[in-house]
């Protein structure tokens, strides 16, 4: 199993047939070694044939793998004894319990490699200096991975982390880093931060926004994106990554949909049956990560909702573009025969400017969701000023409660649950 990984090594200018053909090789390559190594796979692949080679057709073959059978099984995955593993991480937890994903020493080289080619493809050069707003610690795999890929790209870092806007704002003063890499929604506060006090912010030529999505199902920008783009036009690039995956899909300079690097990642739109969907169609991302070691995985079922943009890139790159992260299936609403995502409300309050922060509660049963949105204001605000409900009901054309909060509360009940924001906080009875 390979343990080192240059920027060299990226096969996505390579044309499409030859991209498939050695993805076919490292695919091949990834199931005999989970057969031969992961424990849970040994099992779940017994009734194959184990001289059979499998490639991206047949792979859908191969039964799918959920987060309940990584909770359920999670040592089971472990494919590398003990004193190879390198680190030991959690999943997030933002819609169950956090898991244990562990990585060898080639894995973590892999995983600055997966973001350096990312970030390259946003646009970062060696020359640039790149401000992390986002935690290395607290078990966070994706705050080791940004600063990876930084280091491997050439740049430098600079690792601030989860600080205050004032403190990210002083360091750009100071360093003028040409990059940022964080949260779409603290950032768009920094850059409002940055306005209200005549702080020069026209450093930043590259923004790497994760854990919140910034386009729409057209591709357009959100209303958070917008915002974005207001205080450093043509900045703006959106990326999706997983703990689990291990493989992110940043957006190039083109900006329009995220590539996955083509040596590490198999991906699949699966329809609720586990059925390939079409290009372009909607359905579950499934990703089966290719060179991993430590806790590899055939088929991994993501729960978040996407599809893959079927025109080619003008970027000049031949893998696969995905599309914005619609939603997550685990969140999918049904209100009085209407089937919508959070996101749809999320936008709304994003686009006002008197909102400071928010949040949803669901609640009901499997019939119907009721909704209730947790909205606080900024000073001179109220919900009823601001005409949310009314906002919300005409993008929607659903009546939901809106509740004024603190802004102290919002932001104990978005910010204190995960190492991410969360604003969905699911109540439903099974």
């Amino acid at each position: 199993m390979k343990t080192k990984f240059e920027l060299k090594d990226d096969i996505s200018f390579l044309p499409a047939a030859e991209i498939r053909k050695e993805q076919d090789c490292l695919l091949a390559e990834h199931i005999r070694y989970c057969r031969e190594n992961s424990p849970f796979y040994r099992k779940r692949f017994a009734g194959f044939d184990p001289d059979k080679v499998f490639d991206y057709d047949s792979l859908q073959e191969l039964p799918t793998t959920s987060k309940s059978d990584l909770a359920e099984h999670n040592e089971e995955f472990f494919a590398v004894p003990e004193e190879q593993i390198a680190d030991i991480c959690f999943t997030s937890g933002t819609t169950g319990n956090p898991c244990r994903i562990v990585y060898s020493a080639g894995d973590l080289d892999r995983l600055g490699y997966n973001d350096a080619v990312g970030f390259k493809a946003a646009g970062m050069v060696p020359t640039d200096k790149v401000l992390l707003t986002c935690t290395i610690d607290r078990c966070f795999i994706a705050g080791l991975a940004y600063y990876q890929g930084v280091v491997k790209v050439g740049a430098s870092a600079v690792r601030n982390g989860l600080n205050t806007i004032a403190s990210h704002a002083s360091i750009l003063s100071m360093v003028h880093p040409e990059g940022i890499v964080g949260v779409p929604s603290f950032i768009a506060k920094l850059g409002q931060y940055l306005k209200d006090n005549g702080i020069d912010g026209s450093c930043v030529k590259r923004i790497v926004c994760i854990g919140e999505p910034i386009r729409t199902r057209d591709m357009k920008l959100t209303p958070l994106g917008q915002k974005l783009e207001e205080f450093w036009p043509g900045a703006v690039h959106s990326t999706y990554a997983s703990s689990e995956i291990v493989t992110s899909f940043t957006e190039c300079s083109a900006r329009c949909g995220g590539h996955p690097p083509a040596d590490l990642a198999i991906v699949e739109i699966l329809d609720e049956k586990g059925n390939r969907v079409p290009d372009g169609v909607t359905g579950e991302v499934t990703v089966t990560p290719l060179q991993v070691s430590g806790m590899p995985l055939v088929r991994f079922r993501t729960g978040d909702i996407s599809f893959i943009i079927p025109e080619k890139c003008s970027c000049g790159r031949n893998t696969l573009r995905l599309g914005p992260i619609l939603g997550r299936k685990a969140q999918m609403l049904k209100v009085h025969g209407t089937t919508l995502f959070p996101g749809a409300f999320f936008n709304v309050l994003d686009g006002i400017d008197g909102v400071s922060e928010y949040y949803m509660e669901v609640s009901g049963s499997a019939l119907s969701d009721e909704i209730s949105m947790f909205v606080a204001c900024k000073a001179g605000h109220t919900v009823e000023s601001l005409n949310i409900r009314e906002q919300l009901y005409n993008r929607t054309r659903i009546h939901v409660p809106v509740i004024g909060v603190s802004e102290e509360d919002a932001r104990k009940r978005v910010f204190g649950v995960s190492r991410k924001p969360v604003r969905f906080f699911d109540l439903r009875k099974e």
